[in-house]
């Protein structure tokens, strides 16, 4: 929950203060913001290398949260061991995965990237069977996580032996999505219960997954020759709104809804990648991956069924909700629910 809010009962709040744009407005907004994201990488990566695409990602969204953390005036976390927590953390669900992305699409198109990301939440149920004993397999999930690998091979054309795939690429960008729910798993184990918020954590995390770019983006790149204006746009609006302005806008949805509402945006993510993909930079699309896509998102959202339990939306700071999602990564969206 948010650190500034009154520890005892309050009047109700006044209309003034309620959000100016209906939730719906605004979980159509993320949706947008997180399906084009695959879009912006791929032009920013037509003027920048994957490391610097990521660097200018990282510096965009750590400004936008850091003036929400001042505006909110939220405090930084305290303690060395919470830092240490949180710069891995930042490794893999930030560092790691936006390169690999972006390393990825230099070689398959963004359509295939977004859909690959949408393999997260299989990753996520494969890993939580060993990694957390609370996660008890279901029939129904297991069912899930195996329709959802089907959807995968369907999208890479398994059939006829993977022809015209990348292999480096697709690895890569499956890799990146892998990597979301390792570092939520990481998160739900270490940081639960840390005392701040998950405003406070998610910005925290991004500075620390900016430092870590910064250190190594020098050692694989050169400095640019130029700042072309179409891919620094691109990096900008990248890190401004889908790593930025996105993770102000789950935290207000979780807040107000509930992460099992606002979670559902994962299933939008790679229709609108795959959309823009094939609209605006004229990638081409055949059958299997359209199909594909919808098998790999019904698995997922079978992998996602849980019992009802009687837990108050919103849970606590990194809790359920997992820091990282567009940070995910925090919020009620697991890790890898994001570009």
């Amino acid at each position: 929950m948010p650190a500034t809010e009154p520890a005892a009962p309050s009047p109700p709040v006044p209309p003034a203060a309620r959000p100016a744009l209906d939730w719906r407005i605004r979980f159509g907004a993320l949706s947008l913001i997180w399906g084009f994201s695959f879009l912006l990488i791929k032009v920013g990566t037509d003027g920048y290398a994957p490391f610097q695409v990521t660097l200018g990602r990282l510096l965009s969204g750590t400004a936008v949260l850091a003036v929400a953390m001042a505006v909110r005036r939220e405090q930084l976390p305290r303690g060395a061991r919470t830092w240490g927590h949180l710069a891995v953390a930042a490794f893999f669900l930030n560092a790691l995965p936006f390169s690999l992305f972006a390393y990825a699409e230099l070689t398959i198109p963004s359509t295939l990237a977004g859909i690959c990301n949408a393999t997260s939440p299989l990753w996520g149920m494969a890993l939580s069977l060993v990694a957390l004993s609370e996660d008890r397999p279901t029939r129904r999930r297991v069912a899930g996580l195996g329709l959802g690998f089907l959807g995968v091979l369907t999208v890479l054309g398994a059939w006829q032996g993977f022809s015209g795939l990348d292999f480096g690429g697709t690895a890569m960008a499956l890799l990146a999505s892998l990597s979301y729910p390792i570092g939520w798993i990481y998160v739900r184990r270490t940081l639960a219960g840390s005392g701040s918020s998950t405003l406070a954590l998610t910005g925290s995390q991004l500075f620390l997954g900016t430092a870590q770019i910064a250190l190594v983006t020098p050692l694989f790149t050169s400095a640019p020759d130029g700042f072309p204006l179409l891919p620094t746009l691109a990096v900008v609006a990248l890190g401004a709104l889908g790593t930025g302005l996105a993770v102000l806008l789950q935290y207000g949805l979780v807040t107000e809804v509930g992460p099992t509402t606002a979670q559902m945006v994962t299933y939008f993510i790679p229709v609108i990648a795959t959309a823009a993909g094939v609209l605006v930079l004229g990638e081409q699309l055949s059958w299997n991956t359209p199909v594909g896509a919808l098998v790999v998102l019904a698995g997922a959202a079978l992998t996602q069924s849980r019992p009802r339990t009687g837990r108050a939306p919103g849970g606590g700071p990194g809790a359920d909700t997992g820091i990282g999602t567009e940070a995910g990564t925090g919020t009620g969206i697991r890790a890898g629910d994001h570009p």
